[in-house]
């Protein structure tokens, strides 16, 4: 279990606005008032776990226990899909956006370039957060990066890494690894004591370091980047979108009925 759950997150820093959308609980932020929260757990020194949702880690949450507990302990849960945000409006409890992962570590990263705040990564093949981070600092010069770590590793590893991370002392720590792994590992991380902002940040670094590309600007703003995915990995994804969209699709239609 997390050091901090969402009764001591509030007493500290309020009652976030949440629905909930098939047992899944999202904070009805935008992406401003997302930054503006994140800084403040920051700046009041309180562990977080921040994670983005989509429809198919809402679909992953109705066979998996421990993870639907995880992300629903969260401190901050944001909606990290266009079917998500649709799905809200058609429910009658509307999302003000959708927040992308991607681009909110971008803005934490600008942030933390300004305000000082130290970042570590963590994930992906050594090459690929190796790049990450030359990229990060190519555009942010002044970003303190004080530690980066692959995502290969095993978890009698983890006393590890917990320990260099408490050593480093980040704000933020952005982790590309694979779910439900990711969010085991944060859980862990946090629970050994290690204080900061833990953003599981999908395959961020991947489209950073240049090894895929994002979707065009067109498609984000018609809700196609998950058709751009899919183009570029088509097996390994095909079926997460297409199939498990459908799922989801129809788990919504039934939420509908019963309201």
């Amino acid at each position: 279990m997390s050091n901090y759950k969402p009764a001591q997150q509030e007493a500290v820093l309020g009652v976030n606005p949440r629905i909930e959308i098939l047992d899944t609980i999202i904070d009805v932020l935008d992406m401003n008032q997302t930054i503006d929260l994140v800084e403040e757990y920051v700046q009041k020194k309180v562990p977080l776990h921040l994670i983005g949702v989509n429809a198919d880690k809402i679909n992953e949450l109705k066979h998996n226990r421990r993870l639907k507990q995880i992300v629903n302990s969260c401190g901050i849960i944001n909606a990290d899909g266009a079917s998500v945000v649709m799905a809200s409006k058609f429910l009658g409890n509307p999302l003000p956006e959708r927040v992308a992962g991607i681009d909110l570590m971008e803005s934490l990263v600008a942030l933390s370039e300004e305000k000082g705040y130290r970042v570590y990564l963590l994930g992906a093949k050594q090459e690929i957060v190796e790049k990450t981070a030359k990229v990060l600092l190519e555009n942010h010069p002044k970003l303190n990066i004080v530690g980066i770590h692959n995502g290969y590793f095993k978890e009698e590893e983890w006393p590890k890494i917990s320990a260099e991370i408490k050593e480093k002392s980040p704000e933020f720590i952005f982790v590309g690894i694979t779910s439900p792994l990711k969010e085991y590992l944060v859980e862990y991380l946090q629970d050994d004591g290690n204080n900061g902002v833990f953003m599981g940040v999908g395959g961020s670094f991947d489209v950073i370091s240049g090894k895929i590309s994002r979707a065009p600007k067109w498609m984000q703003k018609l809700y196609l980047e998950w058709l751009f995915r899919v183009i570029q990995e088509p097996k390994r994804l095909f079926k997460r979108y297409f199939v498990g969209n459908w799922i989801f699709v129809k788990d919504v239609l039934m939420e509908k009925i019963k309201i």
